[in-house]
């Protein structure tokens, strides 16, 4: 299998295991910046870990401080290895371009469509800097 991804915020090859959320998530309070744990109560992934795994987000429900919980999620270093966005989330990536202006690694981030993120469940994968993604 092998799909291909828009990249939104470039950078290196990543590989690593996709944890595929399977309902929208608020980074602001669905997310504990200090450890990348899951913690929104009535989150269907509730308890998962998305420190360096690669993060297909099916939506986001906004909020402007999504951008600082990314940042700070950079800064513990407890943020996804990458990103795949369902569509582009503006105050999202800003935290990743912040993170970037402040000389911290930061993931990668694409857009590959919903429909194609539920596949890549619980999978080892690799996505090129271009944004093809293959089965590790």
């Amino acid at each position: 299998m092998e799909l291909k991804a828009e990249p939104l915020l470039p950078g290196d090859a990543v590989t690593g295991a996709c944890l595929s959320l399977t309902a929208s998530i608020s980074f602001w309070g669905g997310v504990d910046p200090a450890s990348g744990t899951i913690i929104d109560a009535r989150h269907p992934e509730r308890g998962q870990n998305i420190a360096g795994r690669i993060l297909a987000l099916p939506g986001t429900i906004g909020s402007s401080s999504a951008s600082a919980v990314l940042l700070e999620l950079v800064h513990a270093g407890k943020a996804p290895a990458a990103l795949l966005m369902d569509a582009p989330d503006a105050i999202l990536l800003l935290g990743l371009v912040v993170a970037r202006e402040m000389g911290w690694p930061t993931p990668p981030a694409f857009r590959l469509p919903a429909a194609d993120q539920a596949a890549l469940a619980g999978r080892e994968i690799t996505i090129s800097q271009e944004g093809r993604i293959t089965l590790a």
